[in-house]
């Protein structure tokens, strides 16, 4: 898996848009106590189960991927808005 060149900021952006996505869909309300790695875990599950996303198989599920993987999604949402 290749490191994308601002993925920090890509995945702060992935949060916002995912927790939007969320709290607009009525799936959850996010708590400011929760754990980001709880909030991004909670979004890539939703949006894998909204068939957004394409599922990683379970045994490569990490925090690591996962964020790797809703980084690239962020990069895909600003190309289309």
């Amino acid at each position: 898996m290749k490191k994308l060149k601002d993925e920090k900021e890509l995945i702060r952006k992935a949060l916002e848009i995912g927790q939007a996505y969320v709290e607009k869909r009525g799936a959850a309300k996010f708590e400011p106590g929760d754990s980001v790695n709880d909030r991004l875990l909670y979004i890539y599950r939703l949006l894998v189960h909204d068939r957004l996303l394409q599922p990683l198989p379970e045994e490569q599920v990490s925090q690591k991927s996962i964020r790797h993987r809703l980084a690239i999604w962020a990069s895909k949402q600003q190309t289309s808005s």
